[in-house]
């Protein structure tokens, strides 16, 4: 055996000799260690040994077998899902690309340009967080589509097991599909697993309405899949797919579809479902009494928390570290937080006077804690979110810490069902009871003061609606929809809401414009398929 070329730099590949045949072995790209491997067989032999099948080897044919391989493939869905909180550089997580732009938030660092570009809305197709979310939500789909295609044809297995599955993946495909359409508009639409010899392998942008028209499809069929109403595995739930389907509803009822009155009946009617369902059974759903039960980690995936991204220090610790103060001491890391994400003064600001969302360690803030976590009392200078804040990791008053963040991401609350339902229902005409009585409850929790229904008109309501959406659901990856599908946003110093284009950021004090509303195509994708051309309008190619 004489080993004629070993080149790994360029063509990634080595040649063989085998008494004067030749083997040529590719070598895979970014091999992480090294990998030893000793050939046993020569002469005679070697042709039969290199013609053998590892049967360890497993493909999309050889893996997707047996039911297990169907578990196994849907829990590789949910964990690419985690692309969320993923690293986007020094002192920057891709969550950061729907909070930087919003104008609640602001940073203490400015040490990522991509993110000091969110900031002062000067982005581009070459921003990291766009490229790692357009790579994110893609590879959720591409990930979804494998179970769909593969577990259908898996014998032996229980029906409804194999139901839940793809079930799961539907939903799974739809809400990164929801993503795509919210953030570029126009995207491709991908149904089945590619390969660099599939026909679509370089597809065209679908419309928005088409992106949508599958949304709903497979929420459809998620709805059908025999799912229970919770699951505190983490898994995706009826009530979970439920509420997103009335969150795309709504979503569908503004712009840019303006569907208006039909689908704001949608989604009053699905988020009812929800409540009902909730009402008949609150020790299954319902809102948590307090707000630190919101952020409490033995909590996870009950009552409010309809869906979340699963997280455990073993595997994937919690990734809202960038809302931790600027090197002040809060954790048992000591002065280590990033403070790359932190409220503006002015929305802290604009809570009601006595609203407990906006309370020191008991709402959705802090302005102080305890050194090292479970040291002395000690003022901050400044307000900063306490909504993703881990006592148990991080620790109190003479208690100490666990130092495993395993805090989840919520990504539907039922707050969230109950405004939705709230907004929706107001739409339909003046607001009736179960619509006032919803957005009372995110209220009372709040300890505030509601008026009397018959104070309201449909416009007033209609703004005291949203005003609780932008104080609820801060800092959940939701507000930065809210101003695209509305068009419009709360000014914290009016109380009242501004139109999208002029309003200025008070994070940068930069005016949001037109080209805004959409998110650039990473510049990379158009270069490699140019049937996404054109770039989003006010974009450079």
């Amino acid at each position: 055996m004489k080993i004629n070329e070993y080149r790994l730099a360029d063509d990634r590949f080595l040649t063989i000799n085998f008494k004067n045949k030749q083997m040529k072995i590719n070598m895979i790209k970014n091999i992480s260690g090294l990998f030893l491997f000793g050939l046993l067989l020569l002469g005679s032999g070697c042709k039969k040994f290199l013609d053998e099948k590892d049967p360890s080897n497993l493909t999309p044919e050889s893996f997707y077998t047996i039911p297990e391989h169907a578990e196994a493939a849907v829990a590789s869905v949910y964990a690419d899902a985690r692309f969320v909180g993923d690293g986007a550089g020094i002192f920057a997580s891709n969550w950061q690309l729907l909070e930087a732009v919003t104008g609640t938030s602001t940073t203490e660092t400015a040490q990522n340009s991509d993110l000091n570009n969110l900031y002062g809305l000067i982005y581009d197709g070459n921003t990291g967080h766009v490229v790692n979310w357009w790579n994110g939500v893609y590879k959720v789909i591409s990930q979804a589509n494998l179970v769909l295609d593969k577990v259908p044809a898996i014998t032996p297995m229980d029906e409804a097991q194999k139901k839940r599955v793809l079930g799961q993946a539907y939903f799974l495909r739809a809400w990164a599909y929801f993503y795509a359409v919210r953030l570029w508009g126009d995207v491709p639409i991908i149904t089945k697993p590619q390969t660099a010899l599939s026909e679509d392998f370089f597809p065209p942008r679908a419309s928005k309405e088409e992106v949508y028209k599958l949304i709903i499809a497979d929420l459809t069929a998620a709805e059908a899949a025999g799912l229970p109403w919770m699951d505190k595995t983490g898994r995706v739930s009826l009530a979970a797919v439920k509420s997103e389907m009335a969150i795309v509803y709504l979503a569908m009822a503004g712009q840019p579809l303006n569907k208006g009155a039909s689908h704001y009946k949608l989604a009053a009617d699905k988020a009812n479902e929800v409540i009902t369902y909730a009402n008949s059974n609150p020790t299954i759903i319902n809102l948590f009494p307090t707000y630190g039960e919101v952020h409490q980690e033995s909590l996870k995936n009950e009552k409010e928390h309809i869906f979340m991204l699963q997280y455990n220090a073993l595997v994937a610790g919690n990734p809202m570290d960038n809302m931790y103060p600027n090197f002040k001491p809060v954790t048992f890391n000591g002065a280590s937080g990033t403070g790359s994400t932190v409220p503006t003064s002015q929305f802290y600001k604009s809570y009601e006077t006595g609203d407990l969302r906006a309370k020191d360690r008991e709402g959705y803030f802090y302005t102080s804690y305890f050194t090292n976590g479970d040291g002395a009392l000690f003022q901050l200078g400044a307000p900063y979110i306490f909504k993703h804040f881990n006592v148990t990791a991080n620790g109190t008053s003479g208690v100490k810490g666990s130092r495993n963040n395993n805090l989840n991401l919520p990504m539907i609350r039922f707050a969230e069902v109950l405004l939705t339902y709230a907004e929706a229902q107001n739409e339909l005409g003046a607001p009736k009871t179960e619509a006032y009585n919803a957005f009372k409850r995110i209220r009372d929790r709040a300890q505030l003061v509601t008026p009397a229904i018959g104070t309201y008109n449909q416009s007033t309501f209609r703004e005291a609606v949203w005003r609780e959406r932008w104080h609820e659901l801060c800092y959940e990856q939701i507000t930065w929809f809210d101003m695209v599908r509305l068009r419009k946003v709360y000014n914290e110093t009016t109380n009242g809401f501004d139109n999208f284009v002029g309003h200025i950021n008070k994070s940068s004090n930069q005016p949001l414009q037109e080209k805004h509303l959409l998110f650039p195509i990473p510049r990379a994708e158009l270069q490699n398929n140019p049937k996404l051309t054109p770039q989003n309008p006010g974009y450079p190619n």
